[in-house]
């Protein structure tokens, strides 16, 4: 655990301040066909998407498929690999879980209760995450420090216990308009609807467009407190 956590400070000192494209190159000489990048299609994970293939990384690009996603994020899915010619991998849950789920709680469960939704977003999104992940040795993602503040202790390099693996999060330090900035200037296809509202987008009956002067993620989740708004991707509680 000791040697675990000083590899951890390790790379965090050495590539704290480092440009998200050095730092997934590094990753990808570090752990050859060992790297995952799971894209929401959310526009960090379209800077990152454009990253991986302007240096033609060797990294496996995965999305999950929750089946309540909105059209506009299909659309985009096909978009991008169109665009880039990078396989995105479709990861979907296990269709028996989520039958009985709904017949036993109900198709939209997750206005009933926090615990009901933990499940919903546990079977639709930490399971095939889980399986995604599976033998991979980095996971990368487009989570950002001022996201939310359920964001704000992360680092750029962490362990992820939930997983067993390394999280590299090489947009950590990153703005949002620093995120906008480089998709209007390297012409990055993005979601239509963060033209309408929507900064952060998941399944369509639990994402909202916020209100002016509201949180980034206010529109998750919103019916519950702000520090339970996460899907169990991001957290190091156990599963």
């Amino acid at each position: 655990m000791e040697d675990q956590e000083n590899r951890i400070g390790h790379y965090n000192e050495i590539l704290g301040q480092s440009a998200p494209q050095d730092v997934l190159a590094f990753f990808c000489r570090e752990f050859q066909g060992k790297v995952a990048f799971s894209s929401s299609l959310g526009a960090e994970d379209q800077v990152l998407t454009w990253m991986i293939a302007n240096e033609t990384l060797p990294v496996r690009v995965f999305t999950l498929d929750t089946g309540r996603l909105f059209p506009e994020t299909y659309d985009l899915l096909d978009i991008t690999i169109k665009k880039y010619g990078v396989p995105i991998e479709v990861m979907f849950p296990d269709a028996k879980r989520v039958q009985d789920m709904v017949n036993e709680k109900g198709i939209n469960l997750f206005y009933e209760s926090i615990e009901n939704r933990k499940l919903c977003c546990h079977i639709r999104k930490v399971e095939p995450m889980t399986r995604a992940l599976d033998g991979m040795k980095v996971w990368i993602t487009g989570v950002r420090r001022d996201q939310a503040s359920t964001r704000t202790g992360m680092q750029l390099a962490d362990w992820d216990a939930n997983y067993g693996i390394l999280k590299i999060n090489p947009l950590i330090n990153w703005s949002e308009q620093e995120v906008w900035d480089f998709i209007k200037q390297n012409h990055i296809p993005y979601n239509t609807l963060h033209d309408k509202g929507f900064p952060s987008i998941g399944c369509l009956p639990c994402t909202r467009a916020i209100l002016p002067g509201e949180d980034l993620r206010a529109g998750r989740w919103w019916w519950e407190h702000p520090d339970t708004r996460e899907c169990g991707l991001h957290t190091d509680q156990e599963k």
